[in-house]
């Protein structure tokens, strides 16, 4: 997130609650395949970023 223009709430629009936005940025939760849809359609982000293991 930080590589982009997007903040933390950006990405917690997408997961639905800060505290998930926040797990999957400290990379406590994984991405599920429609948020990682949802990431690369709204913020525009390439799908081969966001399907990287971590």
């Amino acid at each position: 997130m930080v590589q982009s223009a997007y903040t933390p709430s950006d990405l917690a629009n997408v997961a639905g609650l800060k505290s998930r936005a926040s797990e999957i940025l400290n990379r406590k939760r994984k991405r599920s395949l429609e948020m990682i849809r949802q990431i690369h359609d709204r913020p525009n982000i390439p799908t081969e970023v966001l399907i990287q293991e971590y």
